[in-house]
Order: structure tokens, then sequence, then C-alpha cells
């Protein structure tokens, strides 16, 4: 079955894979940044998995002797988990639309992530009017903080 055959998904699941995040987010490798989604809760919160490994194409530069994730990627993965959250449990229409960032407030980053870690990434929804959101995330490893952020998105038009 194609990705364009797949029927959509079927509500009330409490764990999306892989091929359920490809269904709602357009982001593909390299940048596809979420593994699986978790612990969902509709209208309150979920938890993104990101499963870090050396072969992460982004650690051939950063740092080849040292390698750490990039805060702005931990970033972007709490936004795609919290986009592939709000487009599943609102049963929004994504097609030929993409959610775009509009602000990141309050970024902390409290401990490297290198390879070898599982991110955990906890979103919850702050505030809604569509087509608007606000969120705010907190990233663990191993059941500790490792860096927090709000950001505010929208569903779009796509490019």
């Amino acid at each position: 079955m194609t990705e364009e055959t797949k029927p959509p998904l079927e509500p009330g699941k409490s764990v999306l894979d892989i091929d359920d995040l490809m269904q709602l987010l357009p982001h593909r490798y390299p940048i596809l940044m979420i593994d699986r989604l978790v612990d969902i809760k509709p209208g309150e919160s979920a938890v993104g998995i990101k499963n870090i490994s050396y072969s992460d194409q982004i650690f051939q530069g950063h740092f080849p002797q040292k390698p750490v994730m990039p805060g702005v990627l931990i970033i972007e993965a709490m936004a795609q988990a919290a986009a592939a959250y709000t487009s599943y449990t609102e049963g929004l229409d994504v097609e030929g639309k993409i959610v775009l960032f509009m602000g990141v407030e309050r970024a902390r980053f409290r401990k490297p992530v290198v390879p070898g870690d599982q991110l955990r990434l906890h979103v919850r929804t702050v505030h809604r009017r569509a087509p608007v959101w606000r969120f705010a995330s907190e990233a663990e490893v191993d059941g500790k903080r490792v860096a927090d952020a709000q950001f505010s998105a929208m569903l779009a038009q796509g490019i």
C-alpha cells in the first residue's frame, strides 16, 4: 500500500507509529524528528518519542568527536510532536496544509542529548483558537528534563 492509498487514521488510538506520523506530517528523512507518539490525551497532551542514534545525519558535523543534538532540533522535534498530536486528536484536514512556527519562547537547554538517548517530548496545549495553537513542552531523557520551551504554531495552506 502506498502513502497515497493508505486509509485515514482510525480515531481513539493512544499510540501512533511512524507510518501514522507520516500521514499527519509533511516531514521526511532527514528532518522527520519523531519516531512515535504515545500517551495521547485529546485536548490535553501527548508524548513524542525520538530515538537518538549516532547514525543520525546531523552527527556527521555536530560534532564528530563529541556528538550533541542541536537545541534547535530538539525544539523542532517538540513542534512536530505537537503538530502530529493536534492534527490527529482534532481531526484536522492536513491535506495540502502545513503547520508553521509562529514563535518560540522560554526555550531552555539543561543537559546535552547524545546518541543512545531516548528523547521523550511531553507536549500540551496551552491555548487553542484555530488556526493558531500555543503549546508548552518538556523534553526528558531517563526521567530528567533536558529542555523545555513554549511555542505557537498555525495551520496554513501548503506552500
